[in-house]
């Protein structure tokens, strides 16, 4: 820093993650003054050691399976191994270039990053090294970081994906503590990679936050591949020396295997910032916000994952433009929780919007809400790309689509659709007559609304 950087702004965020820096460049756009504190990189968890590395993982072993499963398809490719040291070239190449990207945009938006540890000091200051810099307004958005179990120590072959990302060698066992979607993703890419994977959840089903029949049909696609897993049975205790962990459940079993993944959720991270100490009211870690996210303390607000709801980084990104805009006195229209959309990207994937059947039930009622399943076993697309799967829609009776539930390879790349669907309120009769392109997979969610609509043609009636 130099002595010329400036020590107040209109806005000033503590955190340079997705939220972060989203509010910062929306901000910024629309001329306000903007601070942004990060004692890290800014990109946050997302970019650096999160979303963007995990996809990355993830796509090198759509290529090893694709390399194993050639003679499927007539062509005469084997699976040699996997350089693991070249993967993470090629993760970190990803890496890379999306910081540097993203740093030339902070400039050329004339943002002022601070580098180093921010603390709310008033309602309007952070202190960072002893400096104190003001905010006619503050954007709180200090994000997550992985969460263990109590008496779970990490360290050695004990890990969160922190950690995991980062091996440089593929483990011959895996035993994944939690089956949501971290756990999810990881089991995935290791069994890709030649790891003997067991995923052990308290929960009764993989992916406990989505809907029951995509969580079942998942169960069954991971049984396929090989992986195991355990389902309803909490974890107890693990052991670990040279040659690998030993992790006993609170039903007797005891599992062993190279090393334990611990993927428990994300925590909230606010401890220690100086939240509380200005009244800012802070629930088992979490930012406690109106629906226009603010604090309810000065001109505070929060956002991304320190706000109770579900941790994405696209839901932070959203609301770090929100706050910016209502910063500037725009009234955006406040951000639907339930119309988030959320991809979970192992093999097969898994897509969703909206409410599950359960959750419509529990708001319409039994007699109000009807479901329908769309096998992708008619789609031409999903045929040709060699994967199983359905669509799944929840209605309204004589209303509009509230929920669509979607697994299957490369699914996630239709959400956008869904998203619109759900977001506006369609009816089925309104998106029959749309045309989908033939033949992709997103044929799929057109022909699942005529089904709906009551005119199924690749369907019987």
């Amino acid at each position: 820093m130099t002595e010329s950087t400036p020590h107040s702004f209109d806005v000033l965020i503590l955190g340079g993650g997705s939220g972060g820096y989203a509010a910062a460049l929306r901000a910024a756009q629309l001329g306000m003054q903007v601070g942004l504190v990060e004692e890290s990189k800014v990109g946050g968890t997302c970019l650096h050691n999160g979303c963007i590395p995990t996809k990355a993982l993830l796509h090198a072993a759509e290529l090893a399976d694709n390399a194993r499963e050639g003679s499927k398809y007539g062509v005469n490719s084997t699976l040699d191994g996997i350089d693991m040291a070249g993967v993470n070239a090629y993760k970190q190449g990803v890496i890379d270039r999306l910081y540097k990207g993203l740093q030339g945009l902070i400039k050329s938006r004339k943002i002022t990053v601070i580098e180093g540890h921010g603390t709310l000091v008033g309602p309007d200051a952070i202190e960072v090294s002893g400096e104190r810099y003001t905010g006619t307004n503050i954007v709180l958005a200090s994000g997550s970081y992985s969460r263990s179990l109590p008496g779970l120590d990490i360290g050695g072959r004990v890990m969160t994906s922190d950690q995991a990302l980062e091996l440089d060698y593929v483990p011959a066992s895996a035993i994944v503590l939690g089956g949501g979607v971290i756990g999810s993703e990881f089991a995935s890419v290791w069994t890709s990679f030649g790891t003997k994977v067991t995923i052990v959840e308290a929960l009764p089903h993989l992916v406990p936050n989505e809907e029951e029949a995509i969580s079942k049909a998942l169960e069954r696609a991971f049984k396929k591949r090989g992986m195991d897993y355990k389902l309803g049975v909490r974890f107890q205790g693990v052991e670990q020396d040279n040659n690998g962990v030993k992790v006993t459940l609170e039903d007797g079993t005891t599992l062993e295997a190279d090393l334990l993944l611990v993927a428990v959720g994300r925590g909230a991270r606010t401890q220690g910032l100086g939240y509380e100490d200005q009244g800012v009211r802070v629930d088992r870690g979490f930012v406690l916000t109106d629906e226009r996210l603010h604090t309810g303390i000065a001109n505070i607000y929060a956002v991304g994952d320190i706000v109770p709801g579900l941790q994405l980084a696209h839901r932070g990104f959203q609301q770090g433009i929100f706050v910016a805009e209502t910063i500037a006195g725009l009234s955006p229209a406040p951000i639907l929780e339930k119309n988030i959309p959320r991809v979970t990207y192992c093999e097969p994937e898994i897509a969703s919007v909206g409410l599950t059947e359960a959750d419509a039930v529990k708001e319409y009622g039994a007699d109000a809400v009807k479901s329908l399943e769309y096998n992708l076993g008619g789609n031409g697309k999903s045929q040709i790309l060699g994967t199983q799967g359905f669509i799944k829609l929840v209605r309204v009776v004589d209303g509009p689509v509230v929920g669509i539930h979607m697994i299957g390879a490369r699914v996630g790349e239709q959400i956008g659709e869904a998203q619109l669907i759900v977001s506006w309120d369609a009816h089925p009769e309104d998106v029959a007559p749309l045309l989908h392109a033939h033949p992709t997979q997103n044929e799929a969610l057109g022909e699942a609304h005529l089904a709906l609509a009551g005119k199924p043609l690749h369907a019987h009636d």
